[in-house]
């Protein structure tokens, strides 16, 4: 502790001796509103914050803008980067909040915001059909305790609302409720939601009802002309934009703060022995005079408290990511600490970068035993790839298949969750069939290809227990090994199945091309819906040619399309990738039609047409034994 306050208060005078010197840095936080101060990089106006994070100051309050609707914030916590809006109140004499209209609180998924895990959502005034939700609608549910424990001083006028019998619990920050709370007529027409609440608490001492929202951290500034920026930091073009935008990027030994908004300087002292008494002398001689100690005494303590805040918020958060794995029934996965994570990527070099997506980033790092690992991380402040590392740790904490890529452990304790899992060390199936080095798959070997994955999908639904979907089958989740071995990845997107239901309600997710389109139609998740992904991932083992492709005619973009009109047509062997055709015997053009016949029947229309995973691997391994008894 003695030691981290010497380094704040040598910081301290460091920067008091430079603050008079250094320009303005482009990041400007915007004036207070009223008695309510806006952090950066909330926006309130053209000149000031970032412009991805807009809110709006009225004369008496701050306003956050959802697609269709205003609420008010109530606080905001710029350390933890979060806000809290105030839910729509409920319409006179009714169980029905005034939000209704706009069917309640829908966020723009485009926007660095997103409804976090900490808020406890009761619906109230709930029709029939939400009995048959994942959602906690029993007699049980706490919705219960809330509605007939509740006064007029907390939660106001919800009275009305028992004599609606059915309500619902659930915890916000799921991949459906990230963006949306919903109310509407044939769902729920009510809602309350509570940050961090403790339900072993009477309803009397429940918090006022209000919804965390949390911003993911901002990039550098965007900057003109060096003058923009700092002297720490160089107005540079950004390598993640095509619109040609500059941003105020670090120097070395400096990195982004996106809460200070200022380029601070890396802290590379371990303890005191490392970094005191040269600074110390440096201060001695710089400065003089009692006035001087004194005022970076007080930045000194200011800054220390603040970072025992962020520190704070951080171990809270760390927490929380451990409560969500263990309520998963993650036991069984290996804790890896922060700095075996740095140490086996190289600090996260970008020489060992091996990928990256929307959810993040995927390192190959070795480990102390000399173990070749891969490290997925989600992108920082990036709440949706968090919640997705998260999700995956549960899900493959919970499998084990030879067809499925294993989990070795995680890494909860830094800014972003990590995942660590085994390197596979040859790309992905997209890679194979149509990257730039794209080398000739043997049709012996797509057939193996398709058996392992269909067999590893077919484990999730019919082994594993709840069921699984993956949701996000497609060739660049396709890992292959040296030996061409196929193994199925990136779990992020999978929900477990419920026993007693037929499908699983949510919200529309996956990629364009292999997704269901009864599922984006009605977003009910199935096997099914696995089971058409993976007929598109069959089609590209057979043509070569990716999902979707904007150099093919208008008409042939979505390959499942394209397929299926030539089969129609009577023309599925116009659709085989000319280099297998080419050499290749009647017997094995003939399992190459039986494949591509296969892989139509997985894109049936209506799902109850499909086969089930199971019954897709058990007629590839019949095509196999076929072309391998008469090879």
């Amino acid at each position: 502790m003695a030691a981290t306050f010497q380094r704040i208060f040598t910081a301290a005078m460091l920067l008091l001796l430079m603050c008079a010197a250094a320009p303005a840095l482009s990041a400007r936080r915007c004036a207070d509103c009223g008695s309510s101060p806006v952090p950066y990089p909330l926006s309130t106006g053209p000149d000031c914050g970032d412009q991805s994070y807009k809110i709006r100051c009225t004369s008496t309050q701050l306003l956050f803008d959802t697609l269709n609707n205003s609420y008010p914030i109530t606080s905001i916590s710029p350390e933890t980067q979060r806000l809290t809006i105030q839910p729509s109140p409920f319409l006179p004499n009714t169980c029905i909040t005034q939000d209704i209209s706009t069917i309640g609180v829908q966020l723009n998924s485009s926007l660095p915001f997103n409804i976090t895990s900490s808020n406890t959502i009761v619906y109230l005034n709930c029709s029939e059909t939400l009995l048959t939700s994942p959602l906690d609608c029993s007699s049980a549910s706490l919705c219960h305790a809330y509605v007939n424990g509740s006064s007029s001083g907390n939660g106001g006028a919800v009275g009305a609302c028992r004599s609606a019998p059915i309500c619902c619990t659930f915890r916000a920050g799921g991949s459906s409720t990230s963006y949306m709370i919903r109310v509407r007529e044939s769902g729920c027409r009510a809602y309350r939601s509570f940050v961090n609440l403790d339900s072993s608490l009477p309803v009397s001492r429940w918090p006022q009802p209000g919804l965390e929202l949390q911003w993911v951290s901002p990039p550098e500034p965007v900057c003109t002309a060096q003058s923009d920026c700092d002297s720490d930091s160089t107005c540079t073009p950004d390598p993640n934009s095509n619109g040609g935008i500059s941003r105020c990027f670090c120097h070395s030994g400096f990195h982004w703060d996106p809460i200070a908004a200022l380029c601070a300087q890396d802290v590379t002292c371990e303890d005191s022995d490392g970094c005191g008494s040269d600074h110390t002398a440096l201060i001695a001689g710089l400065t003089s005079g009692l006035g001087v100690a004194v005022i970076a005494v007080v930045i000194a303590v200011f800054v220390y408290r603040r970072h025992k805040r962020i520190k704070d918020a951080q171990d809270r958060l760390a927490r929380e990511r451990e409560d969500i794995l263990s309520s998963g029934g993650v036991k069984n996965a290996k804790l890896f600490t922060g700095k075996e994570i740095r140490k086996a990527t190289n600090n996260f070099s970008r020489d060992r970068l091996l990928g990256a997506g929307g959810y993040g980033e995927v390192y190959k790092g070795v480990l102390d035993d000399g173990t070749d690992v891969a490290v997925k991380c989600a992108k920082l402040g990036n709440t949706k790839g968090t919640d997705q590392v998260l999700n995956e740790v549960r899900i493959l904490c919970q499998v084990n298949h030879k067809c499925l890529l294993r989990i070795l452990g995680c890494c909860v304790e830094l800014e972003q969750p990590l995942l660590v899992y085994e390197y596979i060390p040859n790309g992905t199936l997209s890679d194979h069939l149509q990257g730039p080095n794209r080398k000739l798959l043997t049709w012996d070997c797509r057939l193996s290809v398709a058996h392992a994955t269909a067999e590893g999908l077919a484990y999730l639904h019919f082994s594993a227990v709840p069921p699984i979907y993956h949701r996000d089958v497609k060739s660049s989740n396709i890992l292959l090994d040296e030996r061409l071995n196929a193994k199925v990845s990136d779990f992020g997107l999978s929900r477990l199945a419920h026993a007693d239901l037929s499908h699983v309600s949510t919200c529309a997710q996956g990629t364009l091309g292999y997704l269901d389109p009864e599922y984006y139609r009605n977003y009910q998740l199935t096997d099914k819906s696995d089971v058409y992904s993976f007929g598109v991932v069959l089609l590209e083992l057979l043509t070569s040619q990716k999902a979707i492709d904007f150099d093919r005619a208008q008409d042939d973009v979505n390959l499942a399309v394209y397929v299926q009109r030539l089969v129609e047509e009577e023309r599925i062997m116009d659709a085989v990738d000319p280099a297998l055709k080419e050499g290749a015997s009647s017997l094995q053009l003939e399992t190459m039609k039986a494949l591509g016949f296969l892989a139509v029947s997985c894109l049936e229309e209506r799902r109850q047409n499909r086969p089930s995973m199971k019954e897709v691997a058990e007629e590839i391994e019949y095509i196999i034994s076929i072309a391998t008894a008469k090879a």
